[in-house]
């Protein structure tokens, strides 16, 4: 049984990360890809973990205790993994044990210096890179020596880091195990990290060496800074060359000591260029052997590279598919429709099989290619103008792919149309067609054109189940895609944006005020979505005199208890207000573009904290109370404005075409909220029907459990209803990609070359320190900051600014307890900018890194009509 302890390096590939470990089946993945020089070695496996971990009970009991403590915990996750280090590092290694590692070690010569690395089964794999988080020791010399530091890298298993990463990221201790890798030591003249793609932007065609004197310790530790080469098909485009002042090296008998460069080579580059188009040419091989781009460490000996280790590169956004070689620019869908979290693969692909463009996922979200709206100068100016109303840093960081020679073709003029990505469902909106008349009865007639399609969608889809169902949602499909593109819907919601910009550039130009269209749409008519805000302050006026309703509503856990509310003096009138609220909003929710996501039908308990807030915060009639001062506040605007006008030279005219623009802004901009209303009633159908349809899956033992459908596209669960017959390990690995999704930021815009471009804002009429975004709802507002990014976890005081990443409609019920509004993405028209001009909040959203840079309880002062945000405590 001795084999089964030690592994030659020249045995293992990549399949091995249970026996070896991760960075034990790269370096065997590595040793077999020709031309790639690897140094010898063999890998202690995780049997000899296993049994080494079974020689002491004890640990099992502290693993228990470790299990069960919280990640935020800091001083006892320190004491007990250092308790469990020197339990492991205590344990006398076997005899049989002990032999097989020697033995290994005479092959290789027992007097050798070699490097002694811990190997975990959780370590660089694709998903999650643990860089640095377990131990390596170089330099270890003599068996002795080589045993006592297997046992350290069997401990470093459980250094605090290693065990807060894993509790943080729901990996069980458990199941994690440590291998050992001991690789002959090579000294090299200099050493570094190449990585295969640009770590900062993503670009996949540049990559990116870093290389001091020395060993690779000196950069890993932050001692030196590198010589950096950027290197792109062949060449160097770019170097920066450090002065290296210190460098690692081996000491004669064991370890390593920090050493001074002596100044005449301080500066000198540690590579020649030509070596370093020829490390990025080895890098480009185990790139392709691998299939991922990679962060390699290596080693430069007698001008022959040797490549120490190699692990993805996990923190790059994936590139859409496109299936040509082409260049290709994609815009974020996500950023329009406020919603950047990963999707599951039904909710993308739903979106896909809805949306009026094509659309390209990666990463879990949704991109569309506008290469060959850029490609034409009349399309390239529209869409630019479009997302610049939309989001300026769309629009900066297309202009940056723009300004790059060759990147998009020119093409000639395709005719009109520059339209923008991301109206509701992607709705192509283009220039308008002849405009139609300002009649409130137009936008009466399209809510009922929608009622209608809704519910002939609820009574058909009835009686259909199995292949028939599928069959009948692809026709529904037509459908739904037939309602979005109404000429006469995207009339109406064009009539309104455009007299609202109408508005916002004539009376600046003509009174000198910014942003006047924002009071003057206070308490518009028929915006499904503020309504739906103050429906939640009625909810509340009916529960606040009924003491027991309140006191159960705090104590809810779960999602049962509307029935159990009834039970309660007051309750049955409490459980009738929530029910007739969920039948008007109830298939909304947080990211409600993605299907998959819980609605509130299905987790009535999301809106229990906002009812509450609402009970403390407001008085009776509140609602009713909002939406008349905005209507008065907007009214008296209107008399302000016009009564100026008259004032001026051709004021009556002037006056005449103002009044007739505020006529129409208030008849069509509460439409503009209108559509994504259906859409996601008509969502709530659909995903009533596939559930039911999952539901017989299970049944019928096709699927484990219900929601497995969320993991597989539309047409893999048509595929499944059909066929009866499921890939278990296809909805496990779909898990686990959903999982590390999460970690990745999708960019605004991004190419095929894999760049990622997040844009900037060219201003500098702000003041130094404050936080730009841009201004999408007027006024200045002082307050505490609340920064919250999941609405369950809301619990605001009257007068908090609210905080977070992004704010789709279903935030919109947190809207009227707020003071005013800060978010990481968003522009002019979407949902929260909509809605906060509504209110009447100072908003600015699309502030990079929000979220971060403001801490929860930090007073701000929010500038919505300058467009930016100062941090006051």
């Amino acid at each position: 049984m001795i084999e089964q302890y030690v592994l030659d390096l020249q045995d293992i590939d990549e399949t091995q990360v249970a026996v070896v470990g991760g960075k034990g089946a790269h370096l065997g993945g590595l040793s077999r890809i020709e031309g790639i020089r690897v140094p010898d070695g063999f890998c202690v496996t995780t049997d000899a973990f296993r049994r080494i971990i079974a020689e002491a009970p004890s640990i099992d009991d502290q693993l228990d205790e470790l299990s069960r403590l919280n990640p935020d915990d800091r001083e006892a996750i320190r004491t007990l993994s250092a308790q469990i280090r020197r339990t492991v590092e205590g344990l006398a290694i076997p005899g049989d044990l002990a032999a097989a590692i020697t033995h290994a070690l005479a092959r290789l010569g027992e007097q050798a210096a070699y490097a002694v690395r811990s190997s975990a089964t959780a370590e660089d794999l694709p998903t999650a890179s643990f860089a640095g988080q377990q131990d390596t020791y170089l330099n270890v010399v003599g068996p002795t020596a080589i045993l006592q530091h297997v046992s350290r890298c069997w401990a470093s298993l459980f250094t605090e880091r290693a065990v807060t990463y894993r509790q943080r990221n729901g990996i069980d201790h458990r199941t994690v195990h440590m291998a050992v890798v001991v690789q002959q030591m090579v000294f090299p003249y200099a050493s570094g990290i190449l990585f295969t793609a640009d770590p900062v932007t993503g670009n996949r065609k540049i990559a990116t060496v870093d290389a001091g004197f020395g060993l690779g310790e000196a950069l890993v530790s932050g001692l030196v800074n590198p010589d950096v080469f950027k290197v792109r098909d062949g060449e160097v485009l770019d170097k920066a060359i450090a002065a290296k002042q210190r460098a690692v090296h081996a000491l004669p008998a064991g370890g390593t000591q920090e050493v001074a460069v002596e100044s005449q080579r301080q500066e000198q580059p540690a590579l020649t260029d030509a070596q370093a188009v020829r490390l990025v040419q080895l890098g480009r091989r185990i790139e392709a052997h691998f299939g991922r781009p990679q962060d390699i460490e290596w080693c430069l000996v007698d001008d022959g590279f040797q490549i120490v280790q190699s692990r993805p590169i996990t923190t790059l956004f994936p590139i859409p598919e496109s299936g040509d070689q082409e260049n290709h620019v994609y815009v974020s869908v996500g950023h329009g429709q406020m919603m950047t979290d990963p999707m599951k693969p039904l909710g993308f692909s739903m979106w896909q099989l809805t949306a009026m463009v094509p659309m390209h996922e990666a990463g879990g979200r949704l991109f569309v290619d506008v290469t060959r709206r850029l490609a034409s100068p009349a399309s390239r100016a529209g869409l630019l103008e479009a997302m610049g109303k939309g989001d300026p840093l769309i629009r900066h960081a297309l202009e940056t792919v723009l300004d790059r020679d060759g990147f998009v073709p020119s093409l000639p003029d395709a005719g009109p149309g520059g339209r923008p990505a991301g109206g509701p469902g992607g709705r192509p909106a283009g220039s308008a067609p002849a405009p139609i008349e300002t009649d409130p009865a137009v936008v009466a007639e399209l809510i009922e054109r929608s009622r209608v399609s809704i519910a002939a969608l609820e009574r058909d889809i009835r009686t259909k189940t199995g292949p028939a169902l599928f069959d009948f949602l692809l026709e529904a499909f037509e459908e739904h895609k037939r309602v979005l593109s109404d000429p006469l819907s995207i009339q109406a919601i064009m009539a309104g944006m455009e007299a609202t910009w109408w508005l916002n550039d004539k009376l600046q130009e003509w009174l000198g005020e910014k942003n006047v269209a924002d009071t003057l749409t206070l308490s518009a008519p028929d915006n499904i979505t503020s309504e739906m805000g103050l429906a939640l302050l009625d909810v509340a006026d009916v529960i606040r005199p009924q003491p027991e309703v309140v006191a159960f509503l705090q104590g809810v856990d779960g999602d049962d208890f509307l029935d159990e509310l009834a039970k309660r003096a007051g309750g049955t009138e409490a459980r009738d207000a929530i029910e007739a609220y969920l039948d008007r909003y109830g298939m909304r929710c947080v990211g409600e573009i993605d299907i998959t996501r819980p609605r509130w039908r299905e987790r009535p308990s999301t809106l229990v904290p906002v009812i509450l807030d609402n009970v403390r915060n407001f008085e009776p009639g509140a609602a009713e109370r909002r939406f008349e001062q905005g209507r008065q506040k907007a009214q008296k605007k209107e008399q302000d404005v016009l009564t100026r006008l008259r004032t001026l030279p051709d004021g009556d005219r002037k006056a005449d075409e103002v009044k007739k623009m505020i006529d129409r802004v208030r008849t069509f901009i509460g439409y503009r909220e209108y559509p994504k209303y259906g859409i996601i009633s008509r969502y709530f159908v659909y995903k009533q029907a596939l559930l039911a349809e999952a539901e017989r899956l299970v049944q019928a033992e096709v699927l484990s459990e219900k929601e497995d459908v969320f993991y597989l596209t539309f047409q893999e669960l048509h595929d499944a209803a059909r066929s009866h017959q499921m890939d278990d390990q296809l909805i496990h690995r779909r898990k686990e990609t959903f999982r590390s999704y999460h970690a990745l930021t999708p960019p605004r815009v991004l190419t095929s070359d894999g760049e990622a471009l997040t844009g900037a804002y060219r201003r500098d009429d702000v003041p130094a320190g404050a936080l730009i975004g841009v201004p999408v709802s007027a006024g200045t507002i002082e307050g505490r900051a609340r920064v919250i990014l999941d609405m369950a976890e809301a619990d605001l005081e009257a007068g908090d600014i609210l905080v977070t990443a992004f704010t789709d409609p279903s935030w919109s019920p947190l809207f009227v307890g707020i003071a005013g509004l800060v978010t990481e993405v968003g522009g002019l028209m979407t949902h929260g900018a909509v809605i906060a001009r509504e209110y009447g909040l100072p908003a600015v959203v699309g502030v990079e890194h929000a979220t971060r840079l403001i801490r929860d309880g930090q007073r701000i002062r929010v500038h919505g009509t300058d467009g930016y945000v100062e941090i006051l405590s």
